[in-house]
């Protein structure tokens, strides 16, 4: 297994405005083929936004997706790591808070995310969630869903 969660994270980061409408943050999930967005000013983390955030926080309430911002949904000061930190204290804050996902900051800025996906691709390539976690989505049938 890897050493430095460099060596397992997805580099580079997919981010938007704490502003960003709902909508917004979604449309750019799914171009972007991932599950969270991080929200962030100047370069600075103020939380990450997961698709099921925006379902069980927003949709759930009939709050209007058009009218809610992404700050007021995502989760606030999330737990984040170093590219330079071990692998094992990753694995560690994620079973301590029960997340999923970290995202990777240097000098404060955001560089990247582990998910736990490619943790478990780095320690076992061969396991059923490596395999999981490695496959391409399905598309929706006959294009847009809508």
């Amino acid at each position: 297994m890897a050493d430095f969660v460099r060596d397992v994270m997805t580099p580079g980061v997919v981010a938007v405005r704490p502003d960003a409408s709902l909508v917004e943050a979604a449309q750019l999930m799914r171009a972007q083929d991932v599950g969270d967005v991080l929200v962030t000013v100047d370069e600075q983390l103020v939380g990450v936004l997961t698709d099921r955030d925006i379902t069980l926080r927003a949709v759930a309430d009939g709050v209007d997706p058009l009218t809610v911002s992404a700050q007021a949904v995502c989760t606030p000061n999330p737990v984040v790591i170093g590219p330079d930190d071990a692998v094992s204290t990753a694995v560690a804050l994620m079973r301590e808070h029960a997340i999923r996902r970290l995202p990777v900051l240097a000098d404060g800025h955001p560089v990247g995310m582990v998910s736990l996906g490619d943790l478990a691709v780095a320690q076992d390539p061969d396991s059923a969630l490596a395999d999981i976690s490695r496959a391409e989505p399905d598309g929706w049938p006959g294009g847009n869903p809508v």
